[in-house]
């Protein structure tokens, strides 16, 4: 592991399990500890190379936890086996960047942390929006420039969200709870797109509406779009929380941008590569009405050239899940997939993973995205995996 620096926690251990970058909070340690594990994490603040994560697995290796920015494929999981590993965990709800059926084929078990970072990044998506609708940062150079010399009536004039429509382009967990902010904070119309409705949001809505309606108040109406050009079309906003497949890479490309209104709001939380940023920066220089919030890039962290100095874009460093309670709850769920599996324990089967986060967690992996496909029974008892439980990231569209 030269060239890098590590530290090891509970050296005694008699399992091995490598953490690609320090995590925050102690208590993922401390599940790892009560393992019977040492714990080999790397302090670099760069992402380990191919070479280097199998470096870092070498001649023992029991399980191990990695980053969505580095690439797990066949011969990271090979090695793993190798070394006699049986355990994975992304530290992420989304795992573009994991070979999963390679994972799979080397009897290595995946995990991920769903279920922790729904509120935090939903809440980043509803703040996009509002710094895009607002021009915040774009005021916020220009007062630090010292150009504020007087208040104009026409200076800065930004976008009303109240009243107008948001679109959410996957209703997952994070989509839900970014919807309900736009509907319930900023009083907005609703159009989602998904593969499957969703009656309970649909619900949620119409109470609101009727709520508004006896106060006097203009009521919202929530709709599910059958084709993602309605949705695009008919929005003031839209969010995106898709997981990144084959399907929908480049989702949002030069012509679905053509169908949105020229005045529109993009937002993406979800996966860089969703969106096609060189026809994006090209759509905002020629819509200097039209503006965009990402907190994800398409090859990250690198930004698309031309989107760096273009004022109708807000642009973060994929900070979506960017809090305490966010963070220390996906190492606290990564820990316990590995864990879990190396203890033998079963893969959890309920949607809720609340009770990880508690004094007494359940003897389980909280996530197996691969439990069906290994055979690991389910805590319980029943039939299935992680894809039945509701834990399959595409539920969560971070």
């Amino acid at each position: 592991m030269a060239g890098r620096e590590w530290i090891t926690h509970h050296p005694q251990g008699e399992r091995r399990v490598v953490v690609t970058q320090e995590l925050p909070g102690a208590r993922w340690l401390a599940i790892l500890r009560a393992a019977g594990c040492r714990v080999d994490v790397c302090r670099a603040d760069l992402p380990l190379t191919a070479a280097e994560i199998r470096a870092a697995i070498g001649g023992r290796c029991d399980g191990a936890i990695g980053q969505v920015a580095e690439t797990w494929g066949e011969e990271e999981f090979s090695a793993l086996r190798a070394a006699g590993g049986r355990a994975y965990s992304n530290y992420a709800v989304g795992y573009n960047n994991v070979d999963l059926a390679a994972a799979t084929r080397c009897g290595v078990a995946v995990g991920n942390t769903p279920g922790v970072l729904t509120e935090t990044t939903a809440e980043l998506a509803a703040a996009l929006a509002l710094a895009a609708a607002r021009r915040l940062p774009e005021a916020e150079r220009f007062l630090r420039a010292g150009k504020f010399r007087a208040w104009l009536p026409t200076l800065l004039l930004g976008t009303l969200l109240r009243g107008k429509t948001a679109g959410i382009v996957g209703a997952g967990r994070i989509g839900v709870a970014a919807a309900r902010i736009f509907v319930e904070g900023f009083r907005m119309n609703l159009l989602y797109f998904d593969p499957q409705p969703q009656p309970a949001l649909e619900a949620r809505v119409r109470a609101f509406a009727a709520f508004l309606r006896a106060q006097g108040e203009p009521d919202v109406f929530c709709r599910r779009a059958a084709r993602l050009e309605e949705l695009l079309a008919a929005a003031d906003l839209v969010s995106l929380h898709t997981p990144l497949t084959a399907e929908t890479r480049h989702l949002i490309d030069a012509r679905r941008l053509a169908a949105m209104k020229p005045d529109a709001i993009l937002v993406n939380t979800s996966r860089g590569p969703v969106i096609d940023e060189e026809a994006l920066a090209a759509h905002l220089r020629r819509h200097p009405g039209f503006r965009a919030g990402l907190d994800v890039y398409e090859r990250e962290p690198e930004v698309a050239a031309g989107l760096l100095e273009l004022e109708n874009v807000v642009l973060l460093p994929h900070i979506g899940s960017a809090t305490p309670e966010a963070r220390e709850g996906m190492a606290v769920l990564a820990a316990a997939n590995v864990a879990g599996r190396l203890l033998g324990h079963p893969a959890w089967n309920r949607p809720e993973i609340g009770a990880f986060l508690g004094d007494s967690p359940p003897a389980a992996s909280p996530s197996i995205l691969n439990a069906r496909e290994l055979g690991i029974p389910l805590f319980g008892g029943g039939g299935g995996g992680a894809a039945d439980s509701g834990l399959h990231p595409a539920a969560d569209r971070e």
